[in-house]
């Protein structure tokens, strides 16, 4: 009876790349082993030397589980001042270039042992279930919640045959995030809709923000100091679906309306030759540089960050901008209504509210955020709103539907399980053929984990699964 809850989040990367999905899980992770009232278990991918080179950034490469934990864990420890009693393991992982993203091998779920399996996060669901052949999530744990962090349709919608493609990725992320979790939590609207979901933006905003927010607070309100003696700027991953194709369109059509402009940019990625070809065609100062820490102290100074991207859930680095005291400029979108309470976070229309919203954010001084305010971009706060909306405060009853007086709704209650499980059999059938995996869009090999990573990671040499 004394045995503490145990929670594993499962995520699809890991510093030191950094993505939503590295730092996000790695934060809540954290915050909720803090008051250690439960056991967590982080579980993240491990890549291959080959790989590693691919996707971390500055030639990072780890020889081992062991030393990329003790940089993840240091890199924590600088942020939050504390140290966190969880647990991290590794599950193999190989990238897709194609994609972008690194995806799971094998039976990820097999990394946590049955008598911990408790209660599942899955940090993008569908992500981390479009490939799975192993045993079935909700028969693994008591509860399985998915988190949705990519709005992988509007992403999709931006290729080649982008509607046909976006059509019947919603419904294959329906069908397994359908099967895989008992509940679903979304961002923001921005994402598709799911049965069984609830919208709520359980992120947090790195504390060190913050710091560097009340800091910027105290110079705005000195004599001494000039808190921002700089203009506008925008920092994210260097390809054209982040925001920049919106941001220099807006730009290019504007040029007359924003005279005097001046911004940089800053990122890498696949498309920093081009984005940095359309900027020089400008008549506008617009400046691009390599991508940095945004707590870099090279960010200190700005004042007004611009943000048009309409492909983010719940942008980070506005909500990093919004506790450094900054101005945010962005789009009236679904990915930005957490936003909308703060009073330095402007909210434009169309190409004429963006110029009038930019030129008035360049012309004012930011408004102090209140105590409430930082605190409700903090991961104390998200973790309140996770702890809420996924009610692991309670205690979940698989069979609770079994006493209900209602004989008609237990039949339909067992037809829909019914139907349920057999859509799982035809997942879990369908992903253990290597060529319906390709066709699926898999990566090859990606049934078992090569023995390169099995030897890196020490499993077994063979392992079975079922549903």
């Amino acid at each position: 009876m004394d045995r503490k809850q145990h929670i594993a989040i499962f995520t699809t990367a890991s510093l030191p790349w950094m993505t939503g999905t590295a730092v996000n899980p790695l934060f809540r992770a954290a915050y909720l082993a803090k008051d250690g009232e439960r056991k967590v278990t982080l579980v993240i991918p491990w890549l291959s030397l080959k790989d590693q080179k691919l996707v971390y950034p500055n030639n990072t490469t780890f020889g081992s589980p062991s030393e990329q934990e003790s940089f993840i864990r240091q890199w924590l420890e600088e942020r939050t001042a504390f140290i966190s009693g969880f647990v991290i393991r590794f599950y193999p992982g190989k990238f897709a270039v194609d994609k972008r993203s690194i995806l799971p091998v094998g039976d990820i779920s097999e990394i946590i042992p049955d008598e911990e399996a408790d209660i599942a996060v899955l940090e993008e669901p569908e992500h981390l279930t479009w490939f799975h052949h192993g045993k079935r999530w909700k028969t693994k744990f008591r509860l399985v919640i998915g988190i949705i962090h990519t709005n992988y349709l509007e992403y999709v919608k931006r290729e080649k045959n982008g509607q046909f493609q976006a059509f019947l990725l919603k419904y294959v992320n329906s069908w397994v995030v359908s099967i895989y979790c008992h509940k679903v939590i979304r961002l923001s609207a921005a994402t598709q809709d799911y049965p069984r979901s609830i919208i709520c933006n359980v992120h947090g905003v790195n504390p060190k923000f913050l710091e560097i927010g009340k800091e910027r607070f105290e110079q705005q309100h000195s004599s001494i100091h000039q808190a921002f003696t700089k203009g506008a700027y925008y920092i994210g991953k260097m390809i054209w679906n982040k925001g920049y194709g919106e941001l220099l369109k807006l730009l290019n059509d504007h040029q007359k309306e924003l005279a005097g402009l001046e911004i940089d940019l800053y990122g890498n990625g696949e498309d920093s030759d081009q984005v940095k070809e359309a900027a020089n065609k400008l008549k506008l100062t617009v400046r691009v540089h390599p991508g940095r820490d945004h707590a870099d102290p090279l960010f200190l100074d700005y004042k007004v960050f611009l943000n048009p991207s309409t492909t983010d859930v719940v942008c980070t680095t506005t909500a990093e901008a919004l506790a450094m005291g900054k101005i945010v400029v962005c789009a009236n979108h679904p990915s930005n209504d957490f936003f909308k309470q703060f009073p330095n976070c402007r909210i434009y229309d169309d190409d004429n509210g963006f110029v009038e919203a930019t030129c008035k954010a360049l012309s004012e001084e930011p408004v102090p955020l209140t105590d409430a305010q930082r605190y409700e971009l903090s991961w104390e706060a998200a973790t309140e709103r996770f702890l809420k909306v996924s009610e692991l405060n309670q205690v979940f009853a698989t069979e609770r539907e079994k006493n209900s007086s209602k004989e008609f709704a237990s039949v339909s209650l067992n037809l829909w399980k019914s139907m349920e499980d057999t859509s799982a059999y035809f997942h879990h059938l369908a992903l253990g053929f290597e060529t319906t995996r390709r066709a699926f869009g898999a990566i090859p090999g990606s049934l078992q984990p090569d023995e390169e990573q099995r030897k890196e990671l020490g499993l077994a040499t063979s392992s079975k699964h079922s549903l």
